[in-house]
């Protein structure tokens, strides 16, 4: 074995099982595509289809609705060997799971009878409509607004930021019912083809150029009384209870993301000769490598601990703040290392390294900023 293989502690030879599966697609499958893939910024349909076909995509969730049954720190490491071979992808599964797990925890039996077997099948692939132009970190200042017509909702507003737009089989929307800016928000699923909703350009992004991002509008759109998710009036409780499983799939990621460049900066200190010998052998470069590793270790065992308490259902939102600030900052930093272990070539995209260092940045970013994270951590500490 390699000094970057990743050595885990899994629960039973299924697990296992998965692990291996999930890197062998990986390996085989979704990274002999990606350089060129994430240059043409194509939506990677095919690789979504793969993963759902192999019931990748539907892991955490029960197996009544075709899902697989698995405890959160498996689909998580999962979601990390993606991400190591495709970060986009990476975020696009855990969006995905992030959509399921808002029927799967608030939504009546008929409506996950209706929504959840699809979405668990891998036929379709899920959105989530949380952010707009003026509201990201703030949930509370959301004006897209849902006006009960009867036994409709008529929908008027525009959704930002939002991974898989324009892409998605469904989306989670969240708009407000009412004028209370905590008690006003409520959640519907949203098929694609809805009449009244539409799309904007897909954002020209720093990195994750296979994440098409765009915004979604709605104007008009009527949508079934039937397709609330949970009471009117529980959107902010959905959203933040969604976001705490959703910020671990974040840290999975952006740990997936380190890994790789590891794995790329030791195969290259390895290789690249200067002096007359690997530059591997320079106590410097061993010890920036050493550093590198310390960082994706760590990243990996503050995931895992938080979704071992999600697995025994105890708390565990401080926990998961604290494993998206540290794994992201991680990606950032074992990003920046590895281009610096590439010299100039770093720089260049003849070399892998410099997209994976643009796709780190946004982990900081997305799911809540490693600034609200700090603020989450820090209030509950002193609660």
């Amino acid at each position: 074995m390699s000094g970057t293989d990743v050595h885990r502690l899994l629960p039973n030879d299924e697990a296992r099982e998965l692990l291996a599966l999930t890197r062998e697609i990986a390996t085989k499958e979704l990274a002999p595509q990606v350089d060129a893939a994430e240059e043409a910024a194509v939506f990677p349909a095919e690789a979504y289809r793969l993963l759902g076909r192999s019931g990748l995509l539907a892991l955490p969730f029960a197996e009544e609705y075709g899902g697989g049954d698995q405890p959160y720190e498996v689909y998580l490491q999962v979601v990390e060997e993606i991400a190591t071979a495709w970060p986009s992808v990476g975020v696009g599964t855990s969006v995905h799971g992030l959509t399921a797990t808002v029927i799967d925890a608030n939504a009546s039996a008929a409506v996950k009878d209706a929504w959840l077997p699809r979405m668990l099948s891998g036929e379709w692939l899920g959105a989530y409509c949380l952010s707009e132009p003026q509201a990201g970190s703030d949930v509370s200042a959301i004006r897209t607004a849902a006006v009960r017509d009867g036994e409709e909702y008529v929908v008027n507003g525009t959704k930002q930021w939002i991974s898989n737009g324009s892409c998605a089989d469904y989306y989670i929307l969240f708009a407000r019912t009412a004028a209370d800016p905590k008690r006003g928000l409520s959640a519907f699923v949203v098929p694609a083809g809805t009449e009244g909703m539409s799309f904007g350009a897909p954002e020209k992004k720093m990195g994750l150029h296979c994440d098409v991002t765009t915004q979604v509008l709605f104007d008009d759109a009527r949508l079934p009384a039937a397709q609330l998710i949970g009471e009117e009036g529980a959107g902010m409780k959905v959203a933040l209870s969604a976001l705490d499983a959703g910020r671990l799939g974040i840290a999975a990621v952006a740990t997936g993301i380190a890994q790789s460049a590891l794995a790329h900066a030791v195969a290259y200190a390895k290789e690249r000769e200067q002096f007359g010998r690997p530059i591997g052998e320079f106590q410097g470069l061993q010890f920036l490598l050493a550093d590198m590793a310390a960082e994706v270790e760590r990243a990996r065992a503050t995931y895992l601990m938080a979704a071992r308490l999600k697995d025994a259902g105890r708390p565990f939102s401080r926990q998961a703040s604290i494993a998206k600030l540290t794994a992201t900052d991680a990606a950032m930093r074992v990003t920046t290392d590895a281009v610096q272990v590439f010299g100039g070539n770093g720089y260049t995209r003849d070399y892998p390294v410099e997209r994976l260092m643009r796709d780190a940045k946004v982990t900081q970013i997305f799911e809540g900023t490693n600034q609200i994270q700090r603020m989450v951590i820090g209030r509950d500490l002193l609660r």
